[in-house]
């Protein structure tokens, strides 16, 4: 499991690299048929990661990869679940809340997840099972996946009681659905909306910068899963409305249920 993590740490530095590459270019974007955004950043991502990935012999679903069929996928006991470019609109308002989440999931749930932001150059790792997710900040991007593993903070949810509960909120999705929740939380704190793009809100939580991120709203598997490894290793759970337990992943709908993480 550690050398996953080191090859996905890479893969994740080497991808962000890529997209800043663009990202400070006249760059443009088209739209795929659901109408969400597609820039090269995207795809030159997403190629950095499959060349990573494919050496590990681990399937792999990633947005930008043409989908295995249910009746093969099926059958996966393990796969990747990758988004190259997390948060695409964000990369192209230019306000830097964008991520390269890469997981590992095993028997449909996350057991290692890598949450890179390229425009802060701060990575975010956890592997599930050792009840800990870390935190650095990069001052170089070349820096070794060793100096790396030795120089990350542990990252932990903020115990002390507080008067304000803050709730995030995306900063593109935000509808009437979520807005209601909001309302009908019966609570004497005072109600702090967070706004964040990408798979970053779900790292508030977990770093307790936030108390709960509901997502009335689609998403995919590939949105989550990377930073729903994160939260599971400190003890932030990220549950369907569906059926009240974690979500899963690798079913034959790539299609998130309604969730909360908290």
């Amino acid at each position: 499991m550690d050398e996953l993590l080191r090859i996905v740490i890479k893969a994740a530095i080497e991808a962000g690299d890529e997209i800043i590459k663009v990202y400070t270019s006249d760059f443009e974007h088209e739209l795929k048929a659901d109408d969400s955004p597609l820039t090269m950043a995207d795809q030159k991502s997403n190629e950095v990661i499959n060349n990573y990935l494919l050496k590990t012999g681990i399937p792999i679903i990633s947005e930008e990869n043409n989908q295995t069929p249910y009746s093969e996928r099926k059958n996966w006991k393990r796969c990747w679940v990758v988004d190259p470019l997390d948060g695409t609109k964000e990369f192209i308002k230019k306000n830097g809340e964008f991520t390269v989440n890469i997981a590992l999931i095993e028997e449909q749930q996350p057991i290692l997840g890598v949450v890179y932001v390229p425009a802060q150059k701060v990575l975010y790792y956890a592997i599930v099972d050792s009840q800990k997710a870390y935190k650095i900040q990069l001052q170089d991007t070349n820096i070794s996946v060793g100096t790396i593993l030795k120089d990350a903070n542990v990252i932990k949810r903020n115990q002390h009681n507080s008067s304000d509960l803050k709730i995030v909120a995306s900063r593109s999705h935000l509808n009437e659905a979520t807005e209601k929740f909001i309302n009908s939380l019966q609570t004497n704190k005072n109600i702090v909306i967070v706004s964040k793009g990408s798979s970053l809100k779900f790292c508030l939580v977990a770093e307790g910068k936030a108390d709960i991120y509901p997502r009335f709203a689609p998403t995919m598997e590939w949105d989550s899963a990377a930073p729903h490894a994160i939260c599971n290793a400190v003890g932030v759970k990220v549950v369907s409305l569906e059926t009240e337990e974690e979500l899963i992943y690798n079913k034959e709908d790539l299609l998130n249920p309604w969730f909360i993480c908290e």
